[in-house]
Order: structure tokens, then C-alpha cells, then sequence
């Protein structure tokens, strides 16, 4: 049983998701490879190879994956993972984009956004927005699974002395080509990847107050993310929502100021390892999920919180 694990990456650096994604392959048992395509990433490559339990890098530098299309890349996954019994990859943008389209094209189903394994063949996965879990078992001859990183502690990043292969494979399908990007840039960590996460929500009132929350962040090297209450009320870009569909974040410590707690919004925060709610109703729902809670009004709690570190 050999496992395909498809990194996520920025050509020149493995994303932290990758190595959740390893740990998920290393439950499942056998041999595992993992595939970096894009262009210019031997630093992306040499950093998969040293992942403690990784047996093989397979390297695909090709200008047509330079900017993860998935068009092109799935072709490529999808004519290496014939030869694999599992072909595993993070539920990311870039995973949730690539890997069904393997899946079709191996004529088999997929499993979507794993957080545990039972065996080779039987895997969990949350429903309903978190609130049931499915366990889900596979009769694929080819098993295509997207892992939810906040499900599986990260692999050791160093350890590993794996050997490194050059493949190749469909390269550029002429279906799409790569426009720009505009990246957000941020002095604080990145959100799904940060130890301490501080979220607002409806409660902020508006942008202008999420203020408070930024200047509470740097003092923690925090995160700053927001509720879909917040995001669709204008007071933040939608790159900071987290929830069931924004970001699922799973920090050490997850601070929710002015959030009710909606259903949605707890399925991509509740792994937190401690929840602190602060908000003026007691009987708001996030109470029920939260290890300390404080019924005040934020605008004096983060004020006197700030103060106190």
C-alpha cells in the first residue's frame, strides 16, 4: 500500500497543511510519496524530503503547474495516482479544486475533509455543519481523500531523508491560464496556521471598532478572523471569515469577542484546545462551547484585557 500525498505549496515553501496531510497518510499505513508540481520548487521539494516518515519526493517542475491550475495539475495527479492506493491532499482551495477533478477522472469517489482514520478503507467526516460525523468506508480501488487539516497533528517537518524523483506527465491543457492575484499581506501570522486566533463578530458594530481586536492581536502575535455576520456586514474582507464556509482554524487559543455563536460559524472553530467568549448575552450560544467565559460588554473588557498583558 503506497499513499500519493499532493503538497501544498508556494513553489518556493511547503504550506503547514501539508504536513497535517502527511499525518493523516501515516494513520492510514505504507509508503508515502509525496508529489510537489509548480515551477522553481526544489526549496519546496528539499523541505518535503526532510518530513520525518516520508519515503519519496516526486518533483514536477513544469511552467503549466507554476500557479496550481487545476486544469492542469489533475491531469498530472490523476495519471500518477493510478499506480497508488490512496492520493491524498489537504481541503484547501487548491486541494477542494484539484482533487475532484482527479477523482472523476479515475472514475471513483471522493471522501471529503477526513478528521480521522479507522483503517485503510474507513474514515471520518464531519456532516451537517459539524454537528454529526460520518464514518464513511471505501470500496475504490483508488481511494481520493481530502483532509481537514485541523483534524491531524502537523508531521515532524524535520527527520526525513527522503529520495527525490523527477516525473512528468500532461502538462498544459490549454483550458485556462493563470490572469494575477492580489494578495493579501499581513504583519500578523497567517490564520489557519496561527497558534492564537482573536475573531469579532456582529457585536463589533462596525469596521472601525475592529480596531480593538488588531491592537489586541500584536500584543498576542495573534490572528485576527471574524464571523460570517461580520463579513457580510462590511466590516471586514472576507478573507478573515471563519467558519463552516470560511477558514476552519483549530488554534491553541481561539478568543470570540461579539460573536452569538451561529451553528456555522462553531464548526470552524470548535477544535480550538480553548475557546474564550466574550460577549454581553449570557445566553448567547457560544457559551456553550467556550472552556472560560465572560458576560461584559467588549468595549470594556478588550480595553482592560489589553491592559493587563
Amino acid at each position: 500500500m503506497t499513499i500519493l500525498v499532493v503538497a501544498e505549496h508556494t513553489n518556493a515553501a511547503l504550506a503547514p497543511a501539508t504536513l497535517n496531510t502527511v499525518a493523516a497518510a501515516q494513520k492510514i499505513g505504507g509508503d508515502i510519496h509525496v508529489l510537489v508540481a509548480g515551477q522553481g520548487v526544489s526549496a519546496a521539494a528539499e523541505a518535503a524530503a526532510k518530513i520525518a516518515g516520508v519515503a519519496k519526493v516526486l518533483v514536477a517542475d513544469n511552467a503549466a503547474y507554476a500557479n496550481q491550475l487545476p486544469e492542469n495539475v489533475a491531469p498530472l495527479v490523476a495519471e500518477l495516482g493510478k499506480s497508488y492506493s490512496h492520493i491524498l491532499a489537504a481541503a484547501t482551495s487548491n486541494g477542494k479544486n484539484i482533487l475532484p477533478r482527479v477523482a472523476a477522472q479515475l472514475d471513483v469517489d471522493q471522501i471529503s475533509e477526513i478528521v480521522s482514520v479507522e483503517s485503510a478503507d474507513t474514515f471520518k467526516r464531519p456532516i451537517y455543519a459539524g454537528n454529526a460525523i460520518a464514518t464513511v468506508q471505501s470500496s475504490a480501488a483508488i481511494k481520493v481523500i481530502t483532509v481537514r487539516s485541523t483534524g491531524f497533528d502537523a508531521a515532524a517537518a524535520e527527520g526525513g531523508s527522503a529520495a527525490t524523483e523527477a516525473v512528468s506527465g500532461p502538462a498544459d491543457a490549454g483550458k485556462s491560464s493563470f490572469v494575477g492575484e492580489e494578495l493579501a499581506k499581513s504583519d500578523r501570522p497567517e490564520l489557519t496556521a496561527a497558534k492564537i486566533v482573536v475573531s469579532g463578530g456582529r457585536g463589533m458594530q462596525n469596521g472601525d471598532n475592529f480596531k480593538h481586536l488588531y491592537s489586541l492581536a500584536d500584543k498576542l502575535g495573534a490572528a485576527v478572523g471574524a464571523s460570517r455576520a461580520a463579513v457580510d456586514a462590511g466590516f471586514v474582507p472576507n478573507d478573515m471569515q471563519v467558519g463552516q464556509t470560511g477558514k476552519i482554524v483549530a488554534p491553541q487559543l481561539y478568543i470570540a469577542v461579539g460573536i452569538s455563536g451561529a451553528i456555522q460559524h462553531l464548526a470552524g472553530m470548535k477544535d480550538s484546545k480553548v475557546i474564550v467568549a466574550i460577549n454581553k448575552d449570557e445566553e448567547a450560544p457560544i457559551f456553550q462551547v467556550a472552556d472560560y467565559g465572560l458576560v461584559a460588554d467588549l468595549f470594556e473588557a478588550i480595553p482592560e484585557l489589553e491592559k493587563a498583558i
